[in-house]
């Protein structure tokens, strides 16, 4: 499993909560452990605290997605470093999930489970595997959506750098509302130009009066 895939923990964290939106389904004990996903042992650590500790860590979080949307790297790094610092990881080498046409272990490294709490455990991945997206692809490749009122995280991982939604969904909605604003202009250009013309023209009858 490649590193850089845990980078979606923090991305699911993040989208949890739609402040524009007044949304947040990261309220409960149960939706803590549904962020782990399925048949996850950490998952079964989580308690009720778990939840405001979730919360804090998924300001931070977003936090370093608004810097880098916002073009400021150097903040964006920094304010990872300290998720860094804060919740170490335990890289450990596995090779129990996939194994070769001879049935051998394909070693890859595995970040494994934090030994504390369900939180710390979690941050941990999320700000590892975030930390290895940046590094890989770029701090410019972490973004906010740009169809308002959403703003949920994404990971640019396009060729051309050319992302600015978080989904198919957002990006369709997004077309639509600039498409329809082109028609509103372009009517309201045409209205003012045939105001304009039909003025000239009663001014022209008056002068030949």
């Amino acid at each position: 499993m490649e590193l850089a895939y845990y980078s979606d923990y923090a991305v699911r964290l993040v989208n949890s909560e739609e402040p524009a939106r007044n949304k947040d389904t990261l309220t409960s004990v149960e939706a803590v452990r549904a962020l782990f996903g399925d048949g996850s042992p950490a998952a079964r650590r989580a308690t009720d605290a778990d939840v405001t500790r979730f919360r804090s860590v998924r300001a931070r979080l977003r936090a370093i997605f608004e810097a880098a949307d916002t073009g400021d790297q150097t903040l964006a790094v920094d304010l990872l470093n300290s998720l860094l610092l804060e919740f170490p990881v335990s890289p450990q080498i596995s090779g129990h999930d996939y194994l070769d046409e001879e049935g051998r272990p394909r070693w890859h490294m595995h970040l494994a489970d934090h030994p504390s709490n369900a939180t710390a455990g979690y941050a941990a991945i999320a700000s590892m595997g975030l930390a290895f997206h940046l590094t890989e692809y770029g701090a410019d490749r972490l973004g906010l959506c740009q169809a308002a009122p959403c703003r949920n995280a994404y990971l640019d991982t396009s060729t051309n750098r050319s992302r600015r939604y978080c989904s198919d969904r957002c990006a369709t909605r997004a077309n639509v509302a600039a498409y329809r604003a082109r028609k509103r202009l372009e009517a309201e250009r045409s209205e003012s130009t045939g105001r304009s013309a039909d003025s000239a023209q009663e001014s022209r009858a008056e002068s030949e009066v």
